[in-house]
């Protein structure tokens, strides 16, 4: 016998990984709001059969009906209330913590790819998967543990109506399952817009992250209308794409609805002719309708959950596809730690291209940077500096050649010993939104107090930490936007030298800055190179006379190797950067 179609789709393996990946292991929860549930839809089941005696035995003239009857339905509804809180309150506890342990896994899977994989998309796009995604799957988990409530509130309802008249249940039970036809087809619609929904969402939101982001270039370009129209453009697109998820779940109520006004008619068509024939009591009718009426609801939330499931399945599908994706940047197995050593750093004939890129970024880069030295790698812009420096952490893996440090090829020793042996310091100085110690600390975590201030002393941050309005417990806020230019690449140069490395990566942190932030920083660079193998990218090659050495790279591969006054004496183009550096700042003085 074949397989159901359902046994193997994806939606159920979607499913079945959320059970046991996040849901099973709240199982004391789940047992409570199992317990609420079944007593939730076990009283709701009392009251048609509570009304049926009622309406009895006043036709019977019962004087029950006086002081029994009464304290029955206040018991009655009093434990219903009580059973619909601990439900209500149960079940969101399940799902805020299933949707925590999403955002976390999903967090930790983005924190952990590769970096490639993480910049293939805008910021905007990844953070709209902890919002918007986390949102629907959110709705999705609530309607459907609801629904087992609903569920089990029909499967009660339907037990009161075979009680009071199985005949009467038979033909409802008959008509209500037509619905599900139309309901099925209309959950397959809302999955597919859902998917279309998001990717506009994501548009949106990078575009608005890029739109503020470069507001200064906005008014000076005078770019308000381009950019009103941009935004109008996505604005009207995720429109039609809510509009799309809106109208076709729009058609489920009405479906529902009419299917249900079918049921009740042809039901309390049949029960009239019953009772005008005799064959029924007043109490059985009225209990019957009661029922009928009280079920529509619970049967209306089943026809919706499919629409609300689809969705949740369409965000828990890009979650997931997120997590799963593994990153190529691993440790070999049976990676050693990093040798002991001085730091020194070895490009053999490496090459190297971006996923996707035909041409490759490096080609047969070679050069040594021995223990203590400082080499300065030059170039244009696209000549593949910042590629070459991001290999030495493995940001990147070469697909050529080999990166080696203190002898050992950086693909065969573990990550975390070889980026414990790594500081960099770029140009933009990254700055987390918290106080001056906790940035500081990111260099050493467990770092002492003194070890912090004596970091911050060496990085000439010292002074004007104190003089903030909490020292080094003061917040930095977004970006350390509280903070000037050097202050930051300060407070970046203290994270480096508490981390105390044997290699430093310099990615032009000084271009920035301006000249008395920039003596500072220089003075900090200093000390922070002493003793240690220094790596920096320098577009102003006023910075990097008194290297050790100088790699001036075109196209990706190293031209020129030597010491500044041995490349000028070359004649090359080390030489021709200089010269044309030199008419360019000629010329802006002049014109200054």
């Amino acid at each position: 016998m074949a397989p159901a179609p359902f046994a193997h789709s994806p939606s159920r393996a979607l499913l079945l990984r959320l059970w046991r990946g996040h849901v099973a292991r709240h199982g004391r929860r789940i047992l409570l709001a199992l317990v609420c549930t079944a007593a939730l839809a076990g009283l709701t089941a009392l009251y048609p059969i509570v009304i049926q005696q009622a309406f009895d035995r006043f036709r019977a003239d019962d004087p029950t009906v006086v002081w029994l009857l009464p304290p029955l339905i206040v018991a009655l509804t009093s434990l219903k209330a009580l059973a619909q809180y601990g439900q209500a309150v149960t079940v969101q506890s399940i799902v805020l913590r299933v949707i925590e342990g999403l955002q976390n896994d999903l967090f930790r899977a983005l924190t952990r790819a590769d970096l490639a994989a993480v910049a293939r998309e805008a910021p905007a796009r990844h953070a709209a998967r902890f919002t918007t995604d986390a949102g629907l799957i959110r709705e999705a988990l609530t309607k459907a543990i609801n629904g087992i409530a609903d569920a089990l509130t029909v499967v009660g309802l339907v037990g009161s109506m075979l009680w009071l008249d199985w005949q009467l249940a038979l033909l409802a039970a008959l008509l209500y399952p037509v619905a599900a036809v139309p309901i099925l087809r209309l959950g397959k619609r809302i999955r597919r817009a859902s998917s279309g929904m998001q990717d506009r969402v994501g548009e949106t939101a990078s575009l608005l992250t890029e739109s503020f982001a470069a507001a200064p270039v906005v008014r000076a370009y005078r770019l308000e209308g381009q950019e009103e129209d941009r935004a109008a453009r996505a604005f009207a697109r995720l429109r039609e794409s809510l509009y799309a998820i809106a109208r076709t779940r729009a058609r489920v109520d009405p479906v529902l609805e009419a299917l249900g006004g079918l049921a009740v008619a042809a039901v309390l068509g049949f029960v009239g002719w019953r009772v005008a024939s005799g064959a029924g009591t007043i109490g059985q009718f009225t209990g019957f309708v009661a029922a009928l009426l009280i079920a529509a609801r619970p049967v209306r939330a089943l026809g919706s959950l499919n629409a609300a499931l689809q969705e949740g399945l369409a965000g828990l599908a890009r979650v997931f596809a997120v997590a799963d994706e593994r990153p190529r940047v691993v440790e070999a197995p049976g990676a050693a730690p990093l040798p002991a050593g001085r730091g020194r750093i070895a490009f053999e004939r490496v090459g190297f291209a971006y996923e996707g890129v035909p041409e490759a970024t490096l080609t047969g880069l070679s050069f040594v940077a021995e223990p203590g030295q400082t080499v300065a790698l030059v170039g244009p812009s696209g000549a593949g500096k910042s590629t070459a420096l991001a290999l030495v952490p493995r940001l990147y893996d070469v697909t050529e050649g080999a990166v080696r440090i203190d002898g050992a090829d950086v693909r065969s020793v573990t990550l975390a010993s070889l980026r414990d042996a790594i500081a960099y310091v770029g140009q933009d100085a990254v700055i987390f939104d918290d106080t001056v110690r906790a940035n500081i600390a990111c260099g050493r975590p467990g770092a002492t107090e003194a070890e912090i201030e004596a970091a911050a002393r060496a990085a000439a941050a010292h002074e004007f930490i104190v003089a903030l309005p909490e020292g080094y417990a003061t917040p930095l806020g977004p970006g350390g936007g509280r903070l000037s230019g050097g202050q930051r690449q300060r407070i970046a140069l203290a994270r480096a030298l508490l981390r105390n490395p044997r290699i430093l990566l310099l990615d032009e942190a000084t271009s920035a800055l301006d000249a008395e932030s920039e003596a500072l920083v220089q003075q900090a660079l200093a000390r922070l190179r002493a003793g240690r193998t220094t790596l920096v990218i320098a577009h102003r090659l006023s910075t990097v006379r008194d290297a050790d050495r100088i790699v001036v790279m075109e196209n990706g591969r190293a031209v020129e190797q030597g010491r500044h006054a041995e490349l000028l004496a070359a004649g090359g183009p080390y030489a021709r950067l200089v010269r044309t550096q030199a008419f360019a700042g000629a010329e802006a003085e002049r014109v200054a």
